[in-house]
């Protein structure tokens, strides 16, 4: 049997955001696994969206078995909590537009709280102006036409219930920082962002710096959603 391969989608995605990357040949050495995380997706009412639910969830994905993890965004701040708790299941780990989380504590709290209102109004929306609203984030800009209309169609597979209690539950105010724990991690770590993405860039050049060996790759013709806009780049690195 083909070694297992474990896929975390980013906040608003769905596994489903994975295809183009399986398509682009990452499913052929491994046997592909990309759950819908807690809150998204076929996983909306799902209850409780935590970091422990959602690390026994990834536990149950492929039982007993080592496997290769992957994530995007959220999903890549999922797997690096992931592969500290779990450290002898995973075999290698891939983070792309990933960041271990906010290292001051005030400036979490900040977040935390303007996350908690951003979940309110999540609530008070519908499922597709929550998504026309999510695809202004500035951190998504200058995705490309195709690009774009693949992740409007990801994000109305979703509720806006479902994304509220994800952001409140595993948003990046609601997880503590992993920084100072990176200097754990002893399986191989490849690091990667979009060449767009100069913020996340700049981040995993920070985090190469506190990760044994690990590598960073900048992914050309992309920004911050690189599984999207250059699947065959991603599937190549994974």
């Amino acid at each position: 049997m083909l070694p297992a391969l474990v896929l975390l989608h980013g906040f608003t995605n769905t596994g489903a955001c994975w295809r183009p990357v399986l398509g682009a040949g990452a499913g052929e050495r491994y046997r592909p696994i990309a759950p819908d995380i807690r809150g998204h997706g076929t996983a909306s009412e799902l209850t409780p969206v935590t970091l422990d639910a959602v690390l026994g969830d990834i536990a149950a994905l492929a039982p007993g078995a080592r496997f290769t993890l992957a994530g995007y965004s959220m999903g890549g701040r999922i797997a690096l909590h992931a592969a500290l708790a779990m450290p002898e299941r995973i075999d290698r780990l891939v983070l792309i537009g990933a960041s271990p989380g906010l290292a001051d504590p005030a400036e979490r709290e900040a977040r935390r709280l303007t996350d908690e209102r951003l979940a309110d109004e999540f609530e008070a929306s519908t499922i597709d102006e929550l998504a026309s609203r999510w695809a202004l984030n500035p951190v998504l800009a200058g995705l490309p036409q195709a690009a774009a209309a693949a992740a409007r169609a990801d994000r109305l597979r979703n509720t806006p219930g479902g994304l509220a209690r994800a952001l409140r539950g595993l948003g990046t105010g609601a997880l503590p920082s992993l920084w100072d724990r990176l200097g754990e991690l002893r399986m191989p770590v490849a690091l990667a962002a979009g060449a767009r993405d100069s913020k996340f860039i700049a981040i995993a050049e920070q985090m190469r710096g506190l990760i044994p060996g690990a590598a960073v790759t900048v992914i050309p013709a992309a920004g911050h959603a690189a599984h999207l806009e250059n699947p065959a780049a991603v599937a190549a690195i994974i």
